[in-house]
C-alpha cells in the first residue's frame, strides 16, 4: 500500500499546515522493529497509552519506545491516588482508535501528557489511526497540535 489512508489524525495533521510525514512501515512484532521500519531511534517512537483516571475519564500519555510509564510520577502529575488501564475495547470506545494505532490527535478530546524525553527528539513517530502507518512531527508541533502538557512520567530508559 502506497497511498496513506484517511484517518481523523492524518486529516487533522494535513489540514494543520504543520510540516509532517506520513510513513508506511507495515506489520511489526515489536517496538524495536517499528522504530527501525519507521527510520527513527526507539527513544523517538512515541507510544500512546490510554490511562483511566476514573470511570469515563481518560488521559492520553505519550512515552518514548525505550521507556516504561512510571505510575507514581503520573499519579503525582494528575493529582490522583489511583490509575488503571482500560481494556482494548474500552480504549477504542474512548479514542476511536484500535490498539496499535492510538495517538492523541482527534482522539476523543482527552487531555494529553507528553514525556519530557520525547521533546528531546528531532522528530517523533506516533500512531496514525491506521495499522502500519505512522505520523512524524517535531515535538513542538505535536505538543501544540494536541495542547499537551509536558512532564517527567517515565522510568529511566533501559540500558542498551
Amino acid at each position: 500500500m502506497t497511498t496513506p489512508p484517511s484517518t481523523p489524525a492524518i486529516e487533522r495533521v494535513r489540514s494543520s499546515g504543520l510540516p509532517h510525514r506520513i510513513v508506511f512501515y507495515g506489520p511489526v512484532a515489536s517496538a524495536e522493529e517499528a522504530a527501525e521500519r519507521r527510520g527513527v531511534p526507539l527513544a523517538a517512537l512515541a507510544k500512546t497509552l490510554v490511562v483511566r483516571v476514573e470511570e469515563g475519564r481518560y488521559v492520553l500519555v505519550l512515552i518514548p519506545g525505550d521507556s516504561g510509564l512510571d505510575y507514581p510520577k503520573l499519579r503525582t502529575v494528575l493529582g490522583v491516588r489511583r490509575l488503571t488501564m482500560p481494556s482494548p475495547e474500552e480504549a477504542l470506545a474512548a479514542t476511536g482508535y484500535e490498539r496499535g494505532t492510538i495517538n492523541p490527535i482527534e482522539a476523543g478530546g482527552w487531555p494529553a501528557i507528553v514525556d519530557r524525553r520525547l521533546t528531546e527528539a528531532a522528530e517523533v513517530s506516533l500512531g496514525s489511526g491506521a495499522h502500519g502507518w505512522a505520523i512524524h512531527l517535531t515535538p513542538p508541533d505535536l505538543v501544540a497540535l494536541v495542547d499537551a502538557q509536558i512532564a517527567d512520567i517515565t522510568k529511566p530508559a533501559d540500558p542498551a
